[in-house]
């Protein structure tokens, strides 16, 4: 790879002092696959974003999150609504409205699958927030991908619910996801589900991530193919 030394990042020479082994958190984001254009075949990763911040400078018309009818005073969802003014939500009703929404169903539709998906209109911003199954301190792999098949659905086709973004539900503290053997999944396996079920939004890392500086990211899914060839021992 040739380096251009004519570039130049900030002024007044401040590459020498943000020299990036001085910060323990950080990442190294590599190029993505390069080939044809072609749309809506890729989930973008908001890498260094902040969803909060872009989600109240109305970056989207939409965002996803998870929910529970028990306490949702620590999720994304709390603070968008303590921070929207004009949203008449407040964390209080929404939990409410997720366990009346529970009760509900548990009467007049017992036999539908889980999980449901609620939609909270803040004004501002729509979030379709994931319902966690009663009874269940977590979220499994099957349950993402049941939850965001239903939401691309609601998204599909409806232009003022896009452009639209999502947690990663990882690193969560009221709505863990879990894999088969109870461990947190991978981002990558986590992508993975959301693309089959057909999502082609943004999606936000969780700030634990900021910790892998030595391994190399990309920034959408699906990855480059490379990176199977070097899995499989190929070069």
């Amino acid at each position: 790879m040739t380096v251009n030394s004519q570039a130049q990042i900030y002024d007044e020479g401040a590459e020498a002092l943000l020299n990036y082994e001085q910060f323990a958190d950080r990442i190294s984001l590599l190029p993505g696959e390069r080939g044809a254009i072609e749309p809506a075949r890729r989930v973008r990763i908001m890498w260094g974003q902040d969803m909060l911040i872009d989600a109240l400078d109305s970056k989207y018309r939409a965002v996803i999150c998870g929910v529970n009818d028990e306490d949702n005073s620590h999720g994304l969802i709390a603070q968008l609504v303590n921070r929207i003014t004009t949203s008449q939500w407040s964390v209080q009703s929404v939990t409410s409205y997720a366990r009346m929404f529970h009760e509900s169903v548990s009467v007049h539709a017992a036999y539908d699958r889980e999980p449901y998906v609620l939609k909270y209109d803040l004004d501002s911003v729509l979030v379709l927030a994931l319902l966690r199954p009663k009874g269940r301190p977590h979220f499994t792999l099957d349950d993402l991908s049941r939850g965001f098949r239903t939401i691309w659905k609601m998204i599909q086709g409806r232009g003022e619910r896009r452009p639209v973004a999502t947690v990663s539900f990882l690193g969560a503290r009221s709505n863990k996801l879990v894999d088969a053997e109870g461990n947190e999944p991978s981002f990558e396996s986590v992508l993975r589900v959301m693309y089959d079920a057909g999502y082609r939004g943004d999606v936000y890392p969780s700030p634990g991530m900021w910790q892998f500086g030595e391994v190399g990211v990309f920034p959408s899914y699906p990855f480059p193919e490379a990176l199977e060839r070097m899995r499989s021992g190929s070069s």
